[in-house]
């Protein structure tokens, strides 16, 4: 086979994988565009399910999860006194409970109840009357 039949060869496979790629990420771009929160949802079932692995986490629940960015302006709350960055806090609003999880090492680094406040009929009522007296200045 003489060089040129080789590489004509070479750049019709080079064009066929590079096609195959494009078309793989633009399907995977397209179901994204579909479902935006697909790969958080994603993530939080695999956090759960390797958390269910260490620690009996609460049922019927999907968690609200959130990753520690900057622990310098958390460090005045004892749940986040040992918090890192990429730490992860898993809430359980229904379950009342908190889990600040280090996926680095592996380890549950604080769990906490969260204390969710309802809000009173007295300071409901003055909210409501605050809004109102907004309403009417407008």
């Amino acid at each position: 086979m003489n060089p040129s039949k080789r590489t004509v060869i070479i750049l019709v496979v080079l064009l066929i994988i590079a096609l195959g790629s494009a078309g793989y990420f633009f399907m995977k771009f397209r179901e994204l565009s579909k479902n935006p929160n697909k790969v958080a949802q994603e993530e939080v079932i695999a956090l759960v399910e390797t958390l269910s692995k260490i620690i009996v986490l609460p049922e019927g629940e999907q968690p609200t999860v959130a990753t520690v960015t900057d622990p310098d302006k958390l460090k005045d709350q004892p749940f986040f006194s040992k918090a890192k960055v990429g730490d992860k806090v898993i809430i359980y609003t229904n379950a009342r409970k908190a889990i600040l999880y280090d996926p680095v090492a592996g380890k549950i680094v604080e769990v906490a109840p969260v204390n969710i406040g309802t809000p009173t009929t007295e300071s409901a009522a003055s909210a409501k009357k605050a809004a109102a007296e907004k309403d009417s200045e407008l």
